[in-house]
């Protein structure tokens, strides 16, 4: 199964000096910047094969190598996925995330998963993730935005129609009917054509239009 990142606002409720803090990771009914959506119940499966979430890793923005705490609770409730857990200021990413999250100059949670089931309403293109296998969740400083997956991050074209959508509505500025109406009959063209490299100067265009109309 294919990895991806579904990011949120990280709602923190506590954060002591031993470095414990909880709130909520996932929330149930809210898109994130791909249209993605968490239906509750979600993550029971993956909860229960995980010993409550004790087998999810806590990483510092999707790094394997940079574990930073661990995660001591982690449930669903009526809100979203609610967990608790521990950073280790005796590791030196973990004592940064703290002094981070406790001056609020990091927001973000990110949950590291892979879709089991999920389904796609045609009219809205929300994408409802029904059952989701939970690997890690991260602590972010950048969330809830095209920029957080990781192709997006390294400057790539957009892979399939619905990040090309979402990278016209955001970085273009087209309503959602016209950013599906340009894609339709836009992108696979591109992509047969060019397999990249036409697409990628498109993306590149759009780029330099959106910021020109943001610095006037």
């Amino acid at each position: 199964m294919e990895r991806k990142h579904l990011d949120f606002r990280f709602d923190l409720k506590a954060l002591d000096a031993q470095g414990t803090f909880e709130g909520y990771a996932s929330l149930f009914g809210v898109a994130d910047g791909f249209d993605d959506v968490v239906a509750p119940g979600a993550f029971t499966q993956t909860l229960a094969r995980n010993d409550g979430g004790r087998g999810v890793k806590m990483l510092w923005q999707h790094d394997s190598a940079e574990p930073i705490g661990a995660w001591e609770s982690i449930a669903e409730d009526g809100q979203g996925l609610r967990v608790r857990g521990r950073l280790l200021l005796d590791v030196r990413r973990g004592a940064e995330a703290y002094a981070l999250l406790k001056a609020g100059a990091i927001d973000g949670l990110s949950i590291g998963y892979s879709a089991v089931e999920a389904a796609t309403d045609p009219e809205t293109g929300l994408r409802t993730l029904v059952e989701v296998a939970l690997w890690e969740i991260s602590l972010v400083t950048f969330q809830a935005c095209p920029g957080a997956r990781v192709s997006a991050v390294k400057g790539a074209a957009p892979n399939t129609i619905r990040e090309f959508e979402r990278f016209l509505r955001e970085a273009g500025g087209y309503s959602h009917q016209d950013a599906r109406a340009i894609a339709a009959g836009g992108f696979k063209t591109l992509t047969q054509r060019d397999a990249g490299g036409e697409l990628n100067e498109l993306v590149a265009s759009l780029r330099r239009a959106a910021t020109i109309l943001t610095n006037d």
